[in-house]
């Protein structure tokens, strides 16, 4: 590890005569080390001692270790952006859930194919991201051969990649994070987008200093601001009770796997659960008494990731659940209409061998293509035609907020609320503290009879 000090000494050349041939010797010490070297002619000696002299005169440390300038040390340590990138990834990807490592490898897929010293030979925009995202940023797939297309790709990066030294260059970070203000068609990035790649690549950068490869991060030198993103739920997605009810009777309306999903929508809406959580609700987590409130013990998700970002190959990441310590559980009371209709779910389609009382026909983990669909027919089906056109409900995640936000505007404390959706009481408040569909004209109301009041 290099070892940098001011304290230097450079002696003048001393002459060496041998039988034959004359040296030159350059000596100096760095620290308390001396070192020197021999050049077979004055000029070479003479030129490596006022390199030597102009690093002293600038001020720059030396290397104790090796008796070279410190930028010099660094030069022979410097990697490519690219070699770079691949070592962050690795890093990074152990403990990663399977998700971020796609999200990881999405900023990097992003950034790299700007920080090349020339485009000339490129392959196209679409062939270079499959080929960094898919493979060079997939630790999973390191050990594959990948398609000629791709090697190909791979091997035109590696050749172009600039050096971890050329991105000290404000303008070079600037093209970075304009880069992660688009997507692949050239349309704008959503705000969250951009400030999470942001976020990744300064934590990349970060990498470099702990690494040696860079002195500091250069994207402070930016003068760049990032777009405002909001946290906050649309009011206009969120369905009061009535318009869920519809919904979840348009949902078993849609043959057999909608009857089967219909407890599955209803677990997004009672339980305030995420889409991942329902997927892996077990009849173990359950606690269905015959009647008055009930209970689910949330101990996991399985978020569908993809089979080539995963530990264990599965489409389906084994996750514990999201921002608890790994075995932690969840207790979700929930109210007399689910309890209900889990009893007749559980009655009527029993559970997997495994627990779980949603699957595909074949016994697999429901996927979002599938419940997808019926939740799209279903919106068709409950809801009047401006409604459908309308943001109102468009996902089957909006009944989480839903039921999250009913929980808020019925009174339930916060910190309560918080605790059943699995949030902190700052962010359930910034993200989900909006109005249900109609409850502006009661609020109206209140707000009239006050002022009436008055007279």
């Amino acid at each position: 590890m290099p070892k940098p000090t001011f304290k230097v000494r450079i002696w003048t050349i001393r002459e060496n005569v041998n039988l034959g041939s004359n040296t030159y010797e350059l000596r100096w010490k760095v620290g308390d080390t001396p070192f020197s070297k021999t050049f077979k002619t004055k000029t070479l000696a003479d030129g490596r001692r006022a390199k030597l002299l102009t690093a002293t005169k600038e001020g720059e440390p030396f290397d104790e270790v090796s008796g070279q300038p410190m930028s010099e040390v660094r030069a022979k340590d410097d990697v490519t952006w690219y070699a770079h990138a691949r070592d962050f990834i690795e890093m990074k990807w152990s403990p990663a859930p399977a998700k971020t490592r796609t999200t990881i490898a999405d900023m990097l897929a992003t950034a790299t194919p700007v920080l090349v010293k020339s485009r000339l030979g490129m392959p196209s925009t679409e062939d270079t991201r499959t080929a960094l995202y898919s493979w060079a940023f997939n630790v999973n797939r390191w050990r594959e051969e990948p398609p000629a297309k791709v090697q190909k790709a791979l091997e035109w990066v590696e050749r172009q990649s600039l050096s971890m030294s050329e991105l000290d260059d404000p303008l070079v970070m600037r093209k970075v994070l304009t880069a992660f203000t688009r997507n692949m068609d050239g349309s704008i990035s959503a705000a969250s987008t951009t400030r999470r790649k942001r976020a990744i690549f300064h934590n990349a950068l970060g990498y470099a200093i702990e690494a040696r490869r860079l002195k500091h991060n250069p994207l402070h030198s930016v003068q760049w601001t990032a777009p405002a993103a909001t946290e906050q739920v649309d009011p206009a997605v969120v369905a009061n009770p009535r318009q869920v009810r519809k919904l979840l009777a348009g949902v078993a309306e849609q043959g057999k796997r909608g009857e089967h999903l219909k407890a599955f929508f209803g677990c997004l809406y009672h339980a305030g659960l995420r889409p991942a959580e329902a997927v892996w609700l077990r009849r173990t987590n359950c606690d269905l008494p015959p009647t008055g409130f009930g209970l689910l013990s949330l101990d996991g998700s399985r978020p569908r990731v993809g089979s080539s970002w995963t530990d264990s190959g599965d489409s389906h990441d084994d996750r514990g659940l999201k921002w608890r310590p790994v075995k932690d559980t969840r207790p979700v009371p929930i109210p007399p209409e689910l309890v209900a209709t889990l009893r007749e779910h559980i009655g009527t389609y029993g559970v997997a061998p495994d627990g779980r009382l949603f699957r595909t026909s074949r016994g697999g983990l429901v996927q979002e293509s599938g419940y997808g669909v019926v939740w799209k027919r279903a919106r068709e089906a409950a809801l009047t035609p401006e409604q459908v056109a309308s943001p109102l409900a468009t996902r089957p995640y909006d009944l989480r907020h839903a039921g999250i936000s009913l929980w808020l505007n019925s009174g339930v404390d916060p910190a309560e609320c918080a605790r059943r959706a699995g949030h902190s009481i700052a962010v359930l408040l910034r993200v989900y503290a909006k109005c249900l569909d109609g409850a502006t004209d009661a609020a109206n109301k209140r707000i009239a009879e006050a002022l009436l009041g008055w007279e």
